[in-house]
């Protein structure tokens, strides 16, 4: 079930600031499981399954909806269309890519040839077969994004390699979460976000919203299992990690404990993630108001942000138990 939830999420259009059609998505899989449901003005739709003792804690998971992606700037005469990018995209690993548009309309994204200059976002265009610019203005205006075109495709039995799974397996995870969760003492704030890619957006007013005693952001990491990659130390299949410390957060160190306490208590073998560089909500959390409390869980992924993001799905069932003790023990 947990690889079907992650296939119905990784279908749906959502580029960082148009992540509705994700958040219907994720209406549609949960809303018999929920107490409650509401999309707030940056988008986010923020789900809430009540607790049992009314001086319970206010556990607030945050997975963002929004993936990377291109927007188009202009549209030459020939109808080329120059784009931008949305979050971190690499002009390299982008060149000669399907990509697709909300409306369907599809394309390739290509580079320009250079002259001893290295790809960048200013060299990419996107063809979508068009004669001229207004052949291409019938289908695609200046400010409409694309995004790699979904692909998903599976190696051996727990490999699979879409793009997009940077967030929209934490997402999973989090709907999973819920359809499982039993009665707890806790109320559970399910914050699915936006606008991660750009800063964190969504995140940040959310947890002002919530309120939240308790925050945890669920998320993918770098990998340190291929060739000449050492950093983090954290490997594909060897369970979910538990962060340290990022360029955006330290953890707090009671909620970091009581992950590491889940995993051990739940038989998960979890690793511990200590990463150089990168962010997640979890920042945007932990400084919110006067301060929550904050810890972060990520799903180790091979060559994020890219058209082919690799998880194992043996660390998505690994995290899905270590959640679901986690709100049991908090």
């Amino acid at each position: 079930m947990l690889r079907d939830t992650l296939k119905t999420l990784l279908a749906a259009y959502g580029p960082s600031g148009n992540e509705h059609t994700v958040a219907e998505t994720v209406k549609g899989l949960i809303a018999s499981h929920v107490d409650s449901m509401r999309v707030d003005a940056m988008g986010n739709l923020i789900v809430e399954k009540l607790g049992t003792d009314e001086n319970g804690k206010r556990i607030m998971f945050s997975a963002h909806m929004d993936h990377i992606g291109f927007v188009v700037t202009d549209i030459d005469e020939n109808g080329f269309l120059r784009v931008h990018n949305v979050g971190g995209v690499n002009p390299v690993i982008s060149n000669a890519r399907h990509v697709v548009f909300e409306n369907g309309v599809e394309g390739v994204i290509y580079c320009q040839p250079l002259k001893g200059e290295n790809p960048a976002m200013k060299y990419l265009f996107i063809d979508i077969g068009a004669e001229d610019r207004a052949d291409a203005e019938r289908s695609v205006q200046v400010g409409d994004m694309a995004v790699y075109a979904p692909d998903f495709f599976e190696r051996g039995e727990t490999r699979v390699a879409p793009p997009a799974m940077d967030d929209r397996c934490a997402c999973a995870l989090l709907c999973e979460m819920l359809m499982y969760l039993d009665e707890t003492p806790n109320t559970v704030v399910a914050v699915f976000s936006t606008q991660e890619e750009v800063g964190c957006r969504g995140a940040m007013t959310a947890a002002y919203s919530v309120r939240p005693d308790m925050g945890v952001a669920l998320d993918v990491t770098a990998w340190g299992d291929t060739p000449e990659v050492k950093l983090p130390a954290v490997k594909l299949g060897k369970g979910p990690a538990v962060k340290f410390i990022d360029s955006n957060m330290i953890a707090t160190p009671a909620v970091r404990d009581l992950m590491l306490r889940a995993a051990d208590e739940a038989g998960v073998a979890a690793q511990r993630e200590v990463l150089p560089f990168g962010g997640t909500d979890g920042g945007s959390i932990q400084r919110s108001r006067a301060g929550v409390p904050t810890g972060t869980l990520s799903i180790p992924c091979r060559y994020v942000h890219s058209p082919a993001e690799v998880i194992d799905m043996r660390d998505m069932e690994g995290a899905l138990r270590l959640l679901l003790k986690l709100v049991e023990i908090a």
